[in-house]
């Protein structure tokens, strides 16, 4: 770190955490969700059946 490095401040803290919880968080969850369901859609699509464990 440099000596002109300033720490942040406690708004720029708050709109980064907003920013993560509001937008970020949602949009990374629904991304996770939907590329597991197209997977096996996929899976389904190509053997013609569900896949077992």
């Amino acid at each position: 770190m440099d000596a002109n490095d300033k720490a942040p401040t406690k708004a720029q803290e708050m709109r980064a955490f907003l920013f993560l919880t509001v937008i970020t968080a949602p949009l990374l969850a629904v991304a996770v969700v939907g590329g597991y369901g197209f997977s096996i859609w996929m899976i389904q699509l190509l053997t013609g059946s569900l896949p077992t464990g």
